[in-house]
C-alpha cells in the first residue's frame, strides 16, 4: 500500500513542532513532504501543468521531485520569509513585482490541491477580520469585551469616555517595529490619560481599542480536530506580563498548567470552529475575577509548541492523525 502523503508548507527556521508531527506521520506510515517556502524559487521548483485530461503539480525540494496531485492534506503552516534568498540576487524594481506574482502562484497551486487543508489560504484570509470573529464569538454565546476599532480620534475618545473603564489598545496584524536595527515588537498596552491628549496620529493608521479585563487566569485553547487542549497562566503574577503576557513569554513558559474548561464554553468554542469549518486553531480567553470567559481571538496558525510539552505531544499526535485522515473533518 502506498504511503499517505502530506504536504507541510513551512520555512527553514520554523520551531520544533514540524519536527515532531513529521515524526508521528512516519510512525503512524505516512510520509511528510516539507516545502520550505523561504527557498522558493532559487532552490525549488513548483509547476503545474494540465495536458492529455490530466492535472499535475509537481514540487522539485531541491533533493527531490514530490506529485502532489495524490497527497492526503496539506498543513499550511507557515509562509514566513517567502522568496527571502531572491532578495540578494533581483534589482529593488523587479523584487516586489516578482514576490507578488510569487505569492499569486504558490497559494493558486496550493488553494487548488483537491485534498484536506489545514487551513486553506482563502481561510486565514477570512480570518484576518477581527470584526467578524468578535461577532461570530456572540453568535456562540461567547462574552467578548467591549470594542472599538477605528482611525478616528474623536470617535475612539468618545468609545474610551463612554464606557468608563481601563482601556487597551492594540493592532490588528502581529508586527515589529525596526529602529536603530534594533526589533521592536508592537504588543498590546493599557491607554494612559497621556495618550488619550494625543491621538491624532490615528487618523493615519487604525488601532483597536478594547475594554481592559480584569484578569485572573489567561486562557490557551488549542483545538485540533475536534479536541481541545486548554491551558492557563497567572500573568498577573509578573508585572511587565500583566497587559500582554507575551511581553514575558520565554522567561514564563514553563509557568503554564493543564486547565479544565467548563463544558458549556468548550461546546460554544466547538460550535464556533465548526462554523469557520477550522480543523486547527488557537483561542485567547480570559477568565476573569467573576469568573466569566471573554473571547479574545483566534488563530489558524497560532503557535502551540510549549504547551505540546505539557501534555506529552498529545496536539502534535492529534495534528498527525488529522492530517493522515484518520480523524475525519470536511
Amino acid at each position: 500500500m502506498a504511503k499517505k502523503k502530506v504536504l507541510i508548507i513551512t520555512y527553514t527556521e520554523d520551531n520544533i513542532c514540524i519536527d515532531t508531527v513529521s515524526k508521528f506521520i512516519r510512525e503512524s506510515g505516512g510520509e511528510p513532504i516539507r516545502f520550505n517556502v523561504d527557498r522558493y524559487p532559487v532552490y525549488t521548483n513548483l509547476s503545474s501543468i494540465y495536458q492529455n485530461g490530466k492535472w499535475q503539480i509537481i514540487l522539485n525540494d531541491g533533493d527531490q521531485t514530490h506529485n502532489l496531485e495524490d497527497i492526503v492534506s496539506v498543513w499550511n503552516r507557515r509562509t514566513f520569509n517567502l522568496a527571502a534568498d531572491l532578495k540578494e540576487m533581483m534589482a529593488a524594481e523587479y523584487l516586489g513585482p516578482t514576490i507578488r506574482e510569487l505569492q499569486r502562484t504558490l497559494y493558486g497551486m496550493v488553494e487548488a490541491l483537491p485534498c484536506f487543508h489545514m487551513e486553506r489560504y482563502s481561510v486565514y484570509r477570512r480570518l484576518d477580520s477581527k470584526e467578524e470573529q468578535l461577532r461570530m464569538a456572540l453568535k456562540h454565546g461567547l462574552l467578548v469585551p467591549a470594542t472599538c476599532i477605528s482611525n478616528s480620534p474623536e470617535l475612539a475618545k468618545k468609545f474610551i469616555n463612554d464606557i468608563d473603564v481601563p482601556v487597551i489598545t492594540k493592532m490588528q496584524s502581529s508586527f515589529a517595529v525596526y529602529k536603530e536595527q534594533e526589533e521592536h515588537v508592537v504588543f498590546t498596552n493599557e491607554v494612559s490619560n497621556d495618550d488619550l491628549e494625543d491621538l491624532d496620529g490615528l487618523s493615519l493608521c487604525p488601532m483597536t481599542f478594547q475594554q481592559k479585563l480584569g484578569k485572573k487566569l489567561e486562557l490557551r485553547v488549542t483545538i485540533v480536530g475536534g479536541k481541545a487542549f486548554t491551558f492557563s497562566i497567572d500573568s498577573q503574577q509578573v508585572a511587565n506580563a500583566q497587559v500582554d503576557w507575551r511581553k514575558e513569554g520565554a522567561a514564563m513558559i514553563n509557568d503554564w498548567q493543564p486547565y479544565e474548561l467548563p463544558a458549556d464554553i468548550e461546546n460554544k468554542l466547538l460550535a464556533f470552529m465548526d462554523d469557520y469549518k477550522l480543523s486547527y486553531g488557537a483561542i485567547d480567553l480570559i477568565l476573569t475575577p467573576q469568573d466569566e470567559y471573554y473571547f479574545l481571538e483566534v488563530n489558524a496558525a497560532g503557535e502551540y509548541f510549549w504547551l505540546d510539552k505539557l501534555c506529552d505531544h498529545a496536539i502534535s499526535r492529534q495534528i498527525a492523525d488529522v492530517l493522515l485522515r484518520k480523524k475525519f473533518l470536511s
